[in-house]
């Protein structure tokens, strides 16, 4: 799906996508959902992921969701796999979203009028390199980078900048006083795009997967499931454990697997299911790049 709109049997354009997001209008989110369902989708922005999840899981709300699971930099997002396990929700796709981070202020604003910045802390701390060549700035920390950017549109300051993306900057219409801010170049956040079962997009050609198991927590037991998935051939590129709630110090693993194919997929389901003690296929899809 590449134009972020929904398409009858009969070939008939009905009303555009619109999935949850966490965050604004100007996010990476926003960015992320637009780079896959295309630029016609509409996003529902949602305070935190838990309400995501809980948009996109409302056939009356929501067509899906956006959630960034991962960072370059961050590592995982672990309380997002959680969200993920207990709904009903299923990966249709992926992407990975290149993060830069840029200066905007309102036009005709120049770098000697700027007396503050804002921006969420996380973005702040990203570009804290630069910000320091600036002693004079004092640094504000907001909810939101998206949000940062649409205040200072809001209030026409000419002493307030925003730490956001290029879209943001393009929503707002905001200029970009100095690109590219952030210190680590090589930042990039992985999304999941998700959708309830049963309406999800068909996915040809999937050539990755990811689910969720627990063993018996026996001696070799974790190894007994590694080796099956190897025996088949397929490349794991990721293993991420988490506590089991409610455990002493159990474990539960969530796996990103290279798959061939979902006949493949699933001859590894068919291998590891007497394995272990719980799993759930979270999707097949597509395997993002970083572009």
């Amino acid at each position: 799906m590449s134009d972020g709109k929904k398409q009858s049997k009969a070939g008939a354009l009905t009303k555009p996508l619109r999935v949850a997001i966490q965050g604004y209008e100007g996010s990476f989110h926003q960015e992320a959902a637009r780079k896959f369902f295309g630029k016609n989708v509409e996003v529902i922005p949602c305070d935190n992921f838990r309400q995501v999840i809980k948009v996109a899981c409302d056939k009356n709300e929501s067509n899906g969701g956006v959630m960034a699971i991962e960072n370059s930099i961050a590592g995982s997002i672990l309380p997002n796999y959680n969200l993920l396990q207990k709904s009903d929700l299923t990966i249709v796709g992926e992407k990975y979203l290149h993060i830069r981070q840029h200066l905007l202020v309102n036009p005709g604003v120049e770098l000697s009028d700027i007396k503050e910045v804002h921006s969420h802390p996380m973005a702040l701390l990203q570009c804290i390199d630069y910000l320091e060549q600036h002693h004079s700035w004092k640094l504000v920390e907001t909810d939101d980078t998206a949000l940062s950017a649409r205040y200072i549109h809001r209030h026409k300051s000419k002493h307030t900048a925003a730490i956001a993306s290029k879209l943001a900057a393009e929503l707002y219409e905001l200029d970009i006083i100095a690109p590219d801010i952030h210190t680590l170049k090589n930042n990039y956040t992985r999304f999941l795009m998700v959708q309830r079962k049963g309406e999800a997009m068909v996915v040809d050609g999937a050539d990755k997967a990811s689910v969720y198991f627990e063993t018996d927590h026996s001696k070799g037991s974790l190894a007994k499931v590694l080796t099956a998935i190897a025996v088949n051939g397929v490349n794991m590129n990721k293993l991420q454990s988490m506590p089991i709630p409610g455990s002493d110090f159990l474990y539960g693993f969530y796996a990103d697997m290279e798959i061939e194919g979902t006949e493949q997929f699933n001859q590894v389901v068919d291998d590891i299911k007497p394995l272990t003690a719980k799993l759930k296929v979270f999707g097949t899809y597509k395997r993002g790049n970083l572009k």
